[in-house]
């Protein structure tokens, strides 16, 4: 059973806690990670899949039966196409994404990690992430597992999440420091 001290709460919290405690009964926590990955990559790619999900405007029967098909059709099989199934059921598809996370997080706790979201202005290369995870290693005293987001908006630097922390370096939010300076000086 997992220990969950975290801030996963609500919806989402006890759909990810119940998806976690089933992987974990079936030895099968890397799978559902990985499987809920390639989930999460077909969301963000797809802004008809995020409609699908996010609109109230589908009923359950419509959601469920266009959610089996992207399922089927991307062969997400197993304990993740099982859930997403009883998720687009209870009408819940407007969380997974909150679920996916909650998921994460409770897997990372149980192997005595950290998550980490990290936003940068350009692709990391594989030292720079190795760099960026022994930094973050030493700040959380755990070990980090990282999930990088290229977001070009921020210019240059990078914004980190660890735990209940922000870190901001971008240049974005620098430069907006700076131009609300200048006009409280002008």
């Amino acid at each position: 059973m997992a220990q969950s001290g975290s801030m996963i709460s609500g919806v989402a919290g006890r759909y990810a806690l119940s998806l976690f405690e089933l992987a974990q009964e079936s030895k099968a926590i890397p799978q559902v990670e990985e499987d809920l990955g390639r989930f999460e990559v077909l969301l963000e790619g797809s802004e008809d899949l995020q409609r699908l999900i996010k609109s109230p405007a589908f009923s359950a029967d419509e959601q469920f039966k266009a959610l089996d098909a992207v399922l089927t059709r991307t062969k997400i099989g197993g304990l993740v196409g099982n859930f997403l199934r009883v998720v687009a059921k209870n009408r819940r598809l407007f969380a997974v994404p909150q679920m996916i996370r909650g998921f994460r997080k409770i897997a990372a706790e149980a192997r005595g990690e950290v998550a980490a979201e990290v936003a940068s202005a350009h692709a990391l290369s594989a030292a720079q992430e190795r760099e960026l995870k022994a930094a973050l290693k030493q700040v959380a005293g755990k070990e980090v597992t990282v999930k990088v987001t290229v977001d070009p908006s921020l210019l240059g630097g990078l914004v980190v999440k660890l735990g209940s922390r922000q870190i901001d370096t971008s240049l974005k939010t620098k430069l907006n420091s700076l131009k609300l300076a200048l006009k409280e000086v002008g």
